[in-house]
């Protein structure tokens, strides 16, 4: 994806594609806060809030009209954007223009609530974004109060019992130009190999018809959730297949979640902002080490970043934890994170230790570091004012145990082919 540059004079348009309904609101509040938060609910109630008489297409307005209303930082609208964008309540569409850039906000509905509850991925985030306890309690305030229906009998009469067909004149209508209610469904980029998975499972089992669209988006959907792989993916299949033959869904879901919680100690997954916001990323365009360097530590994010240095494998929970709590809990930005993870490991033997990762996190915090350049050069300042204080000896053993990008002349050094395809090897499996 390119990189957008944003400014608050930039303009944009709301386009209503749904019909937006009185419960909708209650269904963002409850259900949908606990996963996006506050500022991603406030930014969609307000574009919908920019329809308001003409509720179709709202009049052009810029970005500072939303900053004003919402008193908040445009980098921070970007992430609440993205968030919306990502779970599916809006698409974002930009054209580049001389003066000031323009971008259409079209609007969907949220899902229901019976939709987000069997949602195999925002039922599991909100579980864990919530809690046992609460969750219980927003399950119990959806739900339908069951009627006793014993001696009672159905007189519902039938649309051919009231109405009869007569002859009448001919007419034509196009219903696509209707306004109905829409919803966007989660998109994942990261594809499933289903081709793998037809010739791993038994022959004769399952065909390629028993995989409708539907089972194909449910295993998508588990696989991203819970870092389900093909193979173990077909045994949770096989396992859950029903007397006709066909793949029991809810058996499917039960299973993945199963498996899960054996293998990461009874914990369900959670979700985090998985890359560098696109505005706080570099400009591309230099071929030098350290930019290649810094477009790595932007567009991995810290999970696949951390199984890197563990050539391949799965982190342990405990370095995984530490990580999810220095992007949940101290809110460094991902690529932080990633210079972090790289900077402590080299200086201290591979080791991520958490009373040292947590001093360091939490002075970058202070200092307010957003970006993977300013976290590199808040690393080699740091550096350089302890090798100050300390003895040559002690500074020479250091200076060994260093970064790579902690070299000035990095900047000016070009990328070999050979490096170049290993950047791009690394970035191919990552991204």
């Amino acid at each position: 994806m390119n990189v957008v540059s944003i400014l608050p004079a930039d303009t944009y348009v709301v386009v209503n594609k749904t019909i937006l309904q009185e419960n909708d609101s209650k269904i963002l509040t409850m259900l949908y806060q606990p996963i996006i938060g506050i500022t991603a609910v406030n930014l969609y109630m307000t574009l919908c809030l920019d329809l308001d008489k003409n509720e179709f297409m709202s009049e052009e307005k810029s970005h500072h009209h939303l900053m004003t209303n919402m008193k908040i930082k445009l980098e921070d609208i970007v992430i609440a954007r993205e968030k919306l964008e990502a779970i599916g309540l809006i698409k974002t569409y930009y054209k580049k223009s001389l003066d000031v850039n323009n971008y259409i906000y079209e609007i969907f509905s949220p899902l229901s609530a019976s939709e987000i509850f069997s949602h195999p991925i925002l039922n599991i985030v909100l579980y864990n974004n919530v809690g046992k306890k609460e969750y219980e309690r927003l399950v119990s305030r959806f739900k339908i109060p069951r009627i006793n229906y014993t001696n009672y009998d159905d007189i519902t009469r039938s649309f051919d019992d009231v109405f009869e067909s007569i002859s009448g004149s001919m007419f034509e209508n196009s219903l696509n130009d209707i306004k109905n209610t829409n919803k966007l469904n989660i998109n994942i980029e990261n594809e499933f190999d289903f081709d793998l998975l037809y010739v791993l499972l038994p022959s004769g089992l399952l065909s390629k018809k028993n995989f409708t669209k539907d089972e194909k988006n449910l295993i998508q959907n588990l696989s991203y959730v819970y870092n389900i792989e093909v193979e173990p993916m077909k045994n949770l299949i096989i396992n859950s297949i029903n007397e006709k033959h066909n793949i029991d869904k809810t058996l499917l879901r039960k299973n993945a979640r199963n498996y899960y919680q054996f293998e990461h100690s009874g914990k369900l997954p959670s979700l985090i902002y998985r890359k560098q916001p696109e505005y706080l990323r570099n400009p591309e365009g230099s071929n030098s080490k350290r930019a290649k360097m810094i477009y790595t530590f932007e567009t991995i994010s810290p999970y696949n970043f951390l199984k890197s240095k563990y050539n391949g494998a799965e982190p342990t929970t405990r370095d995984l934890n530490m990580i999810e709590s220095l992007m949940n809990d101290l809110q460094l930005k991902p690529a932080v994170v990633n210079v972090l993870i790289d900077y402590v490991m080299k200086i201290n033997d591979k080791k991520l230790t958490k009373n040292f990762i947590e001093t360091i996190a939490g002075q970058w915090k202070r200092l307010n570091i957003e970006t993977a350049e300013d976290a590199m050069n808040q690393a080699e300042k740091e550096c350089k004012r302890k090798s100050k204080s300390s003895n040559i000896k002690t500074y020479k053993k250091l200076d060994e145990n260093l970064p790579e990008w902690f070299n000035k002349d990095i900047e000016k050094k070009q990328l070999t082919k050979e490096e170049e395809n290993e950047v791009k090897d690394m970035l191919k499996d990552f991204m």
